[in-house]
């Protein structure tokens, strides 16, 4: 782009623009009139444009001028070139003549050579096959001398014959893959027979031994079955001869085809094949520390798939989750013999292969856990479906107030929810492999009494003539219902930091990240319950207020006692005062034994809202007092100035103020029966207000 900008004549200064502006990347016509169209008028740039085109011109024709002599010796140069690339011509022709000669001769002696090697190729193959073919003659008729002789020896010299039988056998094998083209079909078929004589051999040898007990020899044979890449077929053999004939007679047993509840026997029975039978295989196969032999897995191969195939054809019925406790029973079970298996490893890794296992994987799943948590789930949720949907009543509450001091819980109810809980987690019903679920379900029972207990709280109180006609029961009221409920909240809350150890331990991940999942979900949920303790005390301070509030509203009576009566001046409270707190006294005698502090929390609130109502009411009735005494004051002044005489005063007291006595001498009465309830004075609200309106009222 440099090269372009100092290649353009210069443009002179008086023109409207600059040359460089024609070779920038952006150039563009519209913008550049429109760019310069505001500075200058159009003819101006008309003509700046014309001089800047002379400008070009004469420089164009300068450059054409300047390369004139180069570009008319290029074109002498070029005279005659055509005639000396003509001359070149043949040479060159020739020459490549003579080149494809040259090659194709190469080619064909290539060819030639080629040929001759893969003749040679063949004919060493040839020889190499009849070669093999001539070993493999020898390699028969050896062998079957060796094999003919097997069954008349001792064990030690048939495990010899059986291994040099196996080293020559494996010799034929490679002589005959060497001379599969020349070898006939009967030699082939012989061959095969021979193998499979080996084999037959050597399994009997191999069950001769495990029956014997002979670990050299059992090893040897081992190593003999590796050396013919057949460990297939002593697995099969361990299972087919040894450990199939063992179950069906553990089947056949008239106890276990009398009952099917004893399957913990079969599976110890099972288990005693492993200790018995299978010992001294499994500890030169099976064991890291004391392991002799490599590439067999009896356990799995032979003893699992043999137990697996046995259960699915003759004992189907123990996967059947109809009955959930037996089931239970037989997954339990199960699962321990599923335990003991693995501890037969020492090595993690040749556990997992078991529980890789397809079989192993496929007998896991006929257990059906989601069909057994649903009848579980149906059971428990039923039972506590049904012990909250009963309405309250007396026969919720399980006995007297002195349940309170116990451990037990005092309503029905409360204790049903609770056992299900437990029962959720007991031997019986909790399966590791459901431990989600059965949290699930734990949650859930406590939203739902949780649930329950704020709809009961606000439930209408029901009489049943069942429990009037019970002999020497006490009629419990909705205010005995509520204090039982109250004190099982409390100790339902109090009681689930246990539970949740109870439920750490069943986890089978004890993993502390879980212990704190399940820790915090539990601490939310006692929140969420404990939450019903405030509701359940306004409830409770309400029925109280209930049977005392009726009596106070008699203060309102008092003006009629005295007023134009000519009662004497009151020395005693009136009868409302020790009738509003009777009920109080009754709660506190019946109760304080046994929640001494909730008494006295639930006595100081309805106390405080008792008292505010009854300064209300003496306040209006002390209102009224004065109005009606300020009333009569006017009237008689209206009557003396019409009659123009003065009445005398009135000796003595007053009506007014014997009602404004009787107001003080019940409020210190009112007062007193606070203290005899052992509540503290100064936690009422209110109270010192109603002392001070009375004494007040009196001073006036």
């Amino acid at each position: 782009m440099s090269d372009d900008k100092t290649s353009l004549p210069v443009a002179p200064k008086d023109l409207c623009f600059f040359e460089h502006e024609f070779i920038q990347s952006n150039f563009n016509v519209d913008t550049f009139l429109h760019d310069h169209r505001k500075v200058v008028k159009l003819e101006t740039m008309r003509d700046d444009l014309g001089i800047y085109l002379k400008l070009l011109r004469s420089a164009m024709i300068d450059l054409i001028n300047k390369d004139y002599t180069d570009f008319v010796n290029l074109s002498s140069n070029l005279i005659g070139l055509d005639k000396a690339i003509n001359g070149l011509e043949m040479p060159l022709s020739q020459l490549r003549e003579e080149v494809m000669q040259i090659q194709q001769t190469l080619d064909e002696e290539i060819t030639t050579l080629s040929n001759s090697l893969n003749d040679d190729c063949q004919i060493k193959l040839q020889k190499q096959s009849l070669h093999s073919l001539q070993c493999v003659y020898k390699c028969l008729r050896k062998l079957s001398s060796m094999l003919s002789v097997n069954n008349y020896m001792e064990s030690f010299t048939k495990i010899d014959i059986l291994e040099q039988a196996t080293a020559e056998l494996n010799h034929l094998k490679f002589n005959v893959s060497r001379c599969r083209l020349d070898i006939s079909v009967d030699q082939q078929t012989e061959s095969k027979k021979l193998e499979d004589l080996l084999i037959t051999y050597l399994n009997e040898l191999f069950l001769a031994c495990i029956h014997e007990k002979d670990s050299n020899l059992l090893i040897r044979c081992l190593r003999i079955y590796i050396m013919l890449d057949n460990v297939t077929t002593a697995e099969l053999v361990v299972k087919r001869d040894i450990i199939s004939p063992i179950i069906n007679n553990i089947l056949r047993d008239e106890d276990s085809q009398s009952e099917f509840n004893n399957l913990q026997s079969i599976y110890n029975r099972l288990l005693n094949i492993l200790s018995g039978e299978l010992k001294q295989l499994l500890d030169i196969t099976l064991y890291s520390n004391r392991i002799q032999v490599k590439g067999f897995n009896f356990l799995v191969n032979s003893f699992w798939i043999e137990i697996e195939e046995k259960i699915d054809q003759q004992l189907k019925h123990i996967f059947a989750p109809g009955n959930p406790e037996l089931f239970h029973k037989r997954y339990t079970e199960t699962m321990w013999f599923r335990k003991k298996l693995e501890e037969f490893y020492d090595v993690p890794a040749h556990i997992n292969i078991l529980k890789n296992h397809l079989q192993y994987k496929n007998f896991l799943k006929k257990w059906n856990l989601p069909v057994y948590f649903q009848i579980r789930f149906q059971e428990i949720a039923g039972t506590v479906e049904i012990a909250l949907k009963e309405s309250i009543s007396p026969e919720l509450i399980k006995g007297s107030a002195n349940i309170l001091i116990l451990e037990e819980f005092s309503l029905h109810t409360t204790s049903i929810v609770w056992n299900c809980l437990h029962k959720i987690w007991s031997e019986n019903i909790y399966l590791s492999q459901l431990f989600q679920e059965f949290w699930k379900l734990t949650l859930q029972v406590c939203s739902r009494y949780q649930t329950w207990a704020c709809t009961a709280i606000r439930q209408k109180w029901h009489e049943n003539n069942k429990s009037e006609n019970i002999a020497n029961i006490n009629r419990y009221s909705k205010l005995d219902f509520l204090i039982y409920l109250y004190c099982d909240v409390d100790k339902f809350v109090n009681r689930l930091p246990n539970l949740l150890r109870i439920v750490q331990l069943k986890n089978p991940n004890p993993n502390p990240t879980i212990f704190k999942l399940l820790e915090d979900c539990l601490t939310e949920t006692s929140k969420t319950i404990t939450m019903i303790l405030p509701l359940t005390t306004e409830k409770i301070v309400n029925e109280l207020i209930m049977h005392c509030v009726i009596y106070l509203k008699q203060v309102s009576d008092i003006p009629r006692l005295y007023r134009r009566t000519n009662r004497e001046v009151p020395i005693k409270p009136c009868a409302y005062v020790k009738n509003a707190l009777s009920f109080l006294t009754s709660f506190r005698n019946n109760y304080n034994d046994f929640v001494p502090m909730n008494v006295t929390i639930w006595l100081q609130l309805a106390l405080s809202l008792l008292t505010e109502q009854y300064l209300t009411s003496v306040t209006d009735v002390l209102t009224s007092v004065q109005k009606t005494e300020e009333s009569l004051r006017r009237l008689k002044r209206i009557r003396d100035k019409s009659t123009g005489v003065l009445s005398p005063d009135a000796q003595g007291i007053s009506d007014d103020e014997k009602i404004r006595i009787q107001l003080q001498i019940d409020v210190n009465a009112y007062s007193a029966m606070i203290t005899e309830l052992n509540v503290p004075v100064s936690d009422i609200s209110h109270l010192q207000e109603l002392a001070q309106a009375v004494e007040a009222a009196l001073k006036k």
